[in-house]
């Protein structure tokens, strides 16, 4: 039960202070689950961020449960998800309530302004960070290359491509890619 608490408030925690979205969470979720709390090492958060983008659902959802049913099977996966959605259930049903007068003040528009830098901070900060810990082999740089390049022709050209094709498109490669290496390694062996 202690164990519960201790991943329901830090869930909580997580989802009372994101803002702007799952990928602005992504640097929270970092700090208290690897550094903080000590959960998970570097490898494995890589790993749920990548799982937590490439299911169906919003990342933050994604992640509290992985790592929730990583620490406590079931009941953990629960609990943390149900913790990472309280907060943000809770303020959107606040807001709802006067909306249009909470949006007509001019210190809730600045805050959201101000909140808006924020989020392009965290998410540049953590893409950064998961770029410097990346392996650097050839097909994670090519890979890398290819998705910024059509990131940057498809902005350009301005070409409405949703970002889970490229995680699609990706992951196929990576599939592609084991094979070959896989079916090269068996005949080099014979």
């Amino acid at each position: 039960m202690k164990k519960l608490m201790t991943i329901f408030l830090a869930f909580l925690k997580i989802g009372a202070f994101t803002f702007g979205g799952g990928y602005a969470m992504i640097a929270l979720l970092e700090n208290e689950l690897i550094e903080k709390k000590k959960w998970i090492e570097y490898d494995e958060f890589l790993n749920m961020v990548a799982v937590a983008e490439s299911t169906p659902g919003p990342i933050a959802i994604n992640s509290a449960t992985y790592i929730g049913y990583h620490l406590a099977g079931f009941s953990g996966a629960t609990v943390a998800t149900l913790a990472v959605c309280i907060p943000s259930f809770l303020i959107i049903y606040c807001i709802s309530l006067f909306l249009e007068r909470f949006l007509s003040l001019t210190y809730v528009a600045c805050a959201f302004k101000g909140i808006q830098v924020c989020v392009i901070y965290l998410i540049l900060s953590t893409g950064i960070q998961m770029l410097k810990t990346l392996e650097k082999n050839w097909m994670n740089v090519c890979i890398l290359c290819a998705v910024m390049a059509a990131m940057m022709i498809c902005s350009v050209t301005a070409v409405s491509f949703s970002s889970v094709f490229y995680v699609l498109i990706c992951g196929a490669a990576g599939v592609f890619i084991y094979f070959l290496q896989k079916v090269r390694k068996e005949t080099i062996d014979k």
